[in-house]
């Protein structure tokens, strides 16, 4: 089953179980690395409901590490913004197995987590026991925890898979479809990886 808008009842944006004021502010996520780095690096957007850039911040994950999660809630805490409502993130999977514990970043930020991602997959599981036959089971332990992936198709006519944490499905539905002007990709998680890209090719960082 394929989760649309029309499929959430209008009622709910009057309840606010799914409805966002314009003035919201969410955090988007994105990264840039090659399988060479050393480390990744992570640009995090502050943006506006009206999809205006508010601030922005970076972290340095490992290349295969098990560090993402702490990076992030070390960039969220430099951010100092206590206005944020929600993180949006372009995966959970990222600097090349590098999992984020997206229950732990919605615990320790009292902020709800929507996660984006782009293709079904039948899990990376293989994987992990592949490359890190030492402590593999602590890395799946993070994505068991995280709520099921669920496919959504947003007003652009794009599907892609959403998981959540700290808020309802319909909720985190109706977040990243108000920030995706067209195509598949929500405009705080595309200026993020913009920006990440930049940043990398430059060498400053």
């Amino acid at each position: 089953m394929v989760l649309r808008i029309q499929d959430i009842e209008s009622g709910d944006l009057h309840t606010g179980t799914a409805g966002w004021k314009p003035g919201v502010r969410v955090l988007g996520v994105a990264e840039s690395f090659q399988r060479s780095d050393k480390r990744s690096l992570v640009a995090g957007v502050v943006m506006r409901g009206d999809l205006r850039i508010d601030g922005y911040g970076f972290c340095r994950p490992d290349i295969g590490g098990r560090n993402a999660t702490q990076e992030l809630l070390a960039m969220y805490d430099r951010i100092n913004r206590k206005d944020i409502r929600a993180w949006m993130l372009g995966g959970s999977v990222i600097s090349w197995f590098n999992v984020v514990d997206l229950r732990r970043l919605h615990e320790s930020t009292s902020v709800p987590v929507t996660c984006v991602s782009y293709h079904s997959s039948e899990g990376i599981e293989k994987y992990l026991q592949e490359y890190f036959p030492t402590d593999w089971q602590e890395r799946n332990a993070a994505l068991e925890q995280a709520s099921p992936r669920a496919r959504v198709e947003l007003s652009s006519g794009h599907p892609v898979f959403l998981s959540v944490e700290g808020l309802s499905l319909e909720r985190g539905f109706r977040l990243v479809d108000m920030f995706t002007v067209d195509g598949g990709i929500p405009e705080p998680i595309r200026v993020a990886r913009i920006l990440a890209s930049s940043m990398r090719n430059s060498g400053y960082v």
